[in-house]
């Protein structure tokens, strides 16, 4: 290839970025490690910068000023129209030849399969979905929020927690025990004192995402109003995937379903339960497993794919992440 490096592999979410430079047999020369990506919320130079700081690092720890072919797997990259925007932004970096960017759910996918083939679900602090098939048919969703039809992730639990707790509390719901749960956790003695406080910001918002392992825990008790936003988390999850396959045609096939992000990840019996117990019904042939890989691994190895390396070298590389 004529390059000492062969690719530079990058993870970027919203909240953290991993970056690894790959040789053309495989062996992984360096990793760094950087904050969150997110052009939307700090604007596209901004946001390419604190990108260039661990992938400078990286190239620099590696000895290669320059590898042949960039694999970028970002947050926000939603919409082909943002695919363009940040491919010409890596683009004119000059790190590499060739650049291909994808959404970062991808590198989900491809950490957990051995082949481009498959369908991953990402529920961490949002929700998003894609497939994909060796002969480069992809399958996805926006991914944008409500609005383009999508309800899950973190935030959504807590947000619906946070919902069925204040009407429990002053009548307008059902009784739950996360009325009770809730106050506890953030330390206060009600419901009504957690929203003064949520409005007031004596809590700051970005703890309001505590309110989903409190909803899990709740829910494993047996609270009947947490369990049911918990099944309504596993149907959506189950629907995406099912869709995915069907769009891509692998209904009828024996095809990896892979479950990451954080609060799959977690692996709570309650919602891989259901999820599987959905699956089982709609796809019968799916085979969900959930991924704990990093991501960084997913985005490496469809580096690989994108240059032809041969198996060995991705079979290296797999095992330097395992």
């Amino acid at each position: 290839m004529g390059l000492t490096a062969a690719v530079l592999a990058v993870d970027a979410g919203n909240s953290k970025t991993d970056v690894a430079v790959i040789a053309p047999d495989g062996r992984v020369l360096s990793t760094a490690g950087g904050g969150g990506f997110r052009p939307p919320a700090d604007g596209m130079d901004k946001a390419m910068a604190a990108l260039a700081a661990p992938v400078t690092e990286a190239l620099r720890t590696a000895g290669a000023p320059k590898v042949t072919h960039v694999s970028a797997c970002l947050a926000n990259a939603d919409l082909p129209v943002e695919e363009e925007e940040l491919t010409e932004a890596i683009a004119s970096r000059a790190w590499s030849e060739s650049v291909t960017v994808r959404n970062d759910t991808f590198a989900i996918l491809r950490a957990g399969v051995s082949e481009p083939r498959g369908v991953a679900v990402v529920c961490g602090a949002g929700i998003n979905c894609v497939g994909m098939r060796p002969d480069g048919r992809t399958a996805r969703f926006p991914a944008l929020g409500r609005f383009s039809g999508d309800w899950g992730g973190g935030w959504a639990l807590a947000e619906e927690a946070l919902y069925h707790a204040a009407r429990a509390a002053d009548g307008r719901g059902e009784p739950t025990a996360l009325a009770t749960t809730l106050p506890a956790h953030y330390g206060v003695p009600d419901m009504p004192a957690l929203i003064e406080a949520l409005h007031l910001n004596r809590i700051p918002h970005h703890r309001r995402h505590e309110a989903t392992p409190v909803l899990f825990a709740t829910a494993s008790q047996g609270d009947p109003t947490a369990r049911s936003v918990i099944d309504h988390q596993a149907a959506e999850i189950a629907t995406m995937a099912t869709v995915a396959l069907t769009r891509l045609d692998l209904l009828t096939e024996e095809t990896p379903v892979l479950l990451g992000g954080s609060v799959l990840a977690a692996n709570h019996p309650l919602l891989t339960d259901g999820i599987r117990t959905r699956l089982a019904a709609a796809a019968p042939k799916a085979v969900p497993h959930v991924v704990t890989a990093r991501p960084v691994l997913g985005a490496a190895l469809l580096g690989l794919d994108d240059v032809e390396a041969p198996p060995e070298a991705h079979d290296r590389l797999r095992a330097h992440f395992t």
